[in-house]
């Protein structure tokens, strides 16, 4: 069986989210997506007591409390990346285990969480194996996509903004009610995110370039179909 793991990023808003689904179906890939785990987490964190010993999380010889990791997800912060490299490893290592290919939207974040988790995705699936592609976009571009976009509550689809879209209530999707996400998507929150984005997680092109990987650039501007057309002619 062809193992295959393909990584997509880029700042908030480029569209991981939509490709990496288009990518899932085309592809069978596991959507991976380091949102929706913290989502998980957070949720379960919410009915934790003060003093329950499960708000806490150890690694890399560091103690994480969920509910300050869960403030700083709400303010546009990225968490801490020892916290997120253990969220991502251990369902990585899982995934692996049950024979599933992998589409990543949103992981590795940081220069710590490539450090982390690639060595752990190579030993699993293969350097020759990895294909990554970065998708940019402007800042006004994140921002004007962030502030519109809605999202269901049952499946958390992102629902691409555009005149047809604009009154849509229910997802076409599943049927759930379309919704906004509170605190992320707010234009304070989402300077922040770009910010973030620029010191944190765009150095990730060199250290995959001084690793030994080909990362290719995607114009994030183009239609949906354009940007899936040349993702996939990156990892065909």
């Amino acid at each position: 069986m062809l193992k295959r793991v393909i990584i997509l990023f880029g700042p908030p808003g480029a569209g991981k989210g939509t490709q990496s689904e288009l990518l899932s179906e085309k592809m069978g890939l596991y959507l991976f997506e380091t949102s929706k785990i913290l989502e998980k987490e957070f949720k379960m964190a919410e009915d934790l007591k003060e003093d329950s010993p499960l708000r806490w999380i150890e690694f890399d010889n560091q103690k994480f409390d969920l509910l300050e990791e869960n403030k700083l997800w709400k303010s546009g912060a990225l968490c801490s990346p020892p916290f997120v490299a253990y969220l991502v490893i251990k369902e990585i290592k899982k995934l692996a285990e049950e024979g599933e290919n992998l589409v990543l939207s949103g992981s590795p974040r940081t220069l710590y969480e490539a450090e982390k988790e690639v060595p752990v995705l190579e030993e699993l699936y293969g350097k020759e194996n990895i294909k990554i592609a970065m998708i940019e976009v402007s800042p006004e571009v994140t921002i004007f996509r962030n502030t519109h976009r809605k999202i269901c509550e049952l499946m958390r689809h992102s629902i691409l903004f555009n005149e047809e879209t604009e009154k849509l209530s229910i997802c076409p999707l599943d049927g759930s009610k379309l919704v906004k996400r509170k605190d992320l998507d707010d234009p304070e929150t989402i300077k922040t995110r770009l910010e973030q984005y620029k010191e944190r997680t765009l150095p990730l092109f060199e250290y995959f370039k001084n690793n030994g990987f080909e990362v290719k650039k995607i114009d994030g501007e183009k239609s949906v179909a354009e940007v899936h057309r040349q993702i996939l002619k990156i990892i065909e």
